[in-house]
């Protein structure tokens, strides 16, 4: 992982905590699974899965209740990220506050990260 030791990859505000925990309890997962994949406008798109099982080689993060895994290939471009659940008049979504994301499309979907060799400085 790239991490820092004692630091958790990515964190999450209660409001994602209560919604990934209920979902969670609701369907009987593990938890859920975050990515990366090539795509969108911008180059890059998150994944997010709810999973019955736990990947050994994804990052585990734990938060009273709620399980969050990231994806090995996706490590490097997730941490530092804030997972947040927020509800508006007209939707109601996950959102990630990424601090390695340098570009993002108007609709918000698609991202472009930094180059990988920028990543570590």
């Amino acid at each position: 992982m790239f991490g820092i030791p004692g630091k958790q990859a990515v964190s999450m505000t209660p409001a994602a905590v209560r919604q990934i925990a209920k979902l969670m309890a609701r369907d009987n997962h593990q938890g859920l699974r975050i990515g990366v994949k090539k795509g969108g406008c911008a180059g890059m798109e998150y994944t997010m899965e709810y999973v019955t099982s736990v990947d050994p080689l994804d990052e585990v993060v734990e938060t009273e209740g709620a399980r969050v895994m990231i994806a090995p290939m996706a490590q490097m471009f997730l941490f530092g990220t804030e997972i947040d659940y927020e509800i508006s008049l007209l939707e109601s979504s996950f959102k990630f506050r990424n601090p390695n994301v340098t570009d993002a499309c108007g609709c918000g979907e698609s991202i472009k990260f930094k180059d990988a060799d920028q990543m570590s400085s």
